[in-house]
């Protein structure tokens, strides 16, 4: 195999009309790249809305698409059990269940919902209510998944996050936050303005959502201070759907950069509609990109990130790699501790993690 096909998970989310043209042996790595990048359903979903796609496309791949929706359609109806089986457990504290990422986007009927998988259901607690959630939740089947006494502390006193809960019957996946970054992290967006601009979901009574500017803010911010980005590409793709969706207006535009400066997330904006832009075409004002060029790193940090960018945010397949990919994600990887802890106690964390992963705990029976 060429070690570097081009990319046709990331051609498919900007101009799927292009996959229509591919032959059987490229369709066999599109559909492969497009699985590892977990944008298979989505491209299935912008292949069904071209005209004449159903007709063109081979059966076999027509068949392998209608499989994986049906597959996401199915895991699309878990979620919905999830938030209502999450809204039961609230509802006595009198804590609205404030959705965050895909399950926003579902109970949203979001275009960022088309197609989209899932590996967990995310929402949002005031920090001075989390040990009543957490309790609750426990009490309704949700357990820690983190049993290390080294990882607790960790996510209690250093992260944006209780440990990840999961259900001992439906195995679903909770993460319970409290703001949208780590307590240690450089940038410190006000949970306060989020909670104060959370919107009710139509038809979901005790359900809610951030505001469309902070949920578009909160995809950048998650998207760009990560460091894992397996599932980058996918992420990339929802944010590029959100601002095609909510963006309305020149002022919509200007607001969206003055609230970005008042949560502390200018640096995810920049890179957010600088990336969008280039790798799909989002359609960003000129004016609008201007005015993130003051968010911007100097001038030799910003060549070096467009480059690093383009090689992580793809399918990560190993067709689409090269001999500069492994360093690119590990850049990033290190990119994402140092923006999420301050040196000293960053260079102490990966010490431990490094100990224990020699020597692990117990985990409990």
């Amino acid at each position: 195999m060429n070690p570097r096909e081009p990319d046709w998970a990331l051609i498919g989310l900007r101009e799927p009309q292009r996959l229509l043209a591919l032959s059987p042996a490229q369709w066999s790595i599109a559909l492969r790249q497009a699985r590892s990048a977990g944008v298979l359903a989505r491209i299935g979903v912008l292949l069904g809305r071209l005209e004449g796609a159903r007709d063109t496309l081979p059966p076999q791949v027509r068949g392998y698409l209608q499989a994986e929706q049906r597959r996401t359609d199915a895991q699309h109806e878990e979620v919905r059990l999830e938030i209502a089986a999450l809204r039961d457990v609230l509802a006595p504290l009198g804590l609205p269940v404030i959705l965050l990422k895909g399950a926003a986007y579902l109970a949203l009927h979001l275009p960022a919902n088309a197609g989209r998988a899932f590996s967990d259901v995310d929402l949002l607690v005031p920090k001075a209510r989390l040990a009543d959630a957490e309790a609750a939740l426990m009490q309704h089947g949700w357990m820690t998944t983190h049993h290390s006494a080294y990882d607790q502390r960790y996510y209690r006193e250093w992260m944006h996050e209780l440990p990840p809960l999961r259900h001992v019957v439906r195995q679903s996946v909770l993460d319970v936050h409290h703001t949208l970054l780590p307590e240690t992290a450089r940038s410190h967006p006000d949970p306060a303005l989020l909670f104060a601009a959370a919107q009710p979901v139509p038809g979901w009574p005790g359900v809610m959502t951030l505001s469309p500017m902070d949920m578009v803010l909160h995809s950048m911010t998650h998207l760009f201070h990560n460091d894992d980005l397996s599932r980058g590409l996918r992420d990339l793709s929802d944010l590029d759907l959100l601002l095609r969706h909510f963006a309305a207006d020149a002022q919509w535009w200007r607001d969206l950069v003055a609230r970005a400066r008042a949560l502390d997330l200018a640096r995810p904006l920049y890179y957010g509609l600088s990336t969008t832009s280039t790798l799909l075409g989002t359609p960003v004002p000129e004016a609008t990109l201007q005015a993130c060029d003051a968010m911007a790193p100097g001038p030799m940090a910003q060549a070096l990130m467009r480059r690093v960018w383009a090689r992580a945010l793809g399918s990560q397949h190993p067709s689409t790699a090269d001999g500069w990919t492994p360093a690119a994600l590990f850049l990033l990887y290190l990119r994402g501790h140092w923006l999420r802890m301050p040196p000293g106690l960053l260079v102490r964390h990966l010490a431990v993690k490094a100990w224990m992963g020699l020597w692990p705990e117990p985990t409990p029976p």
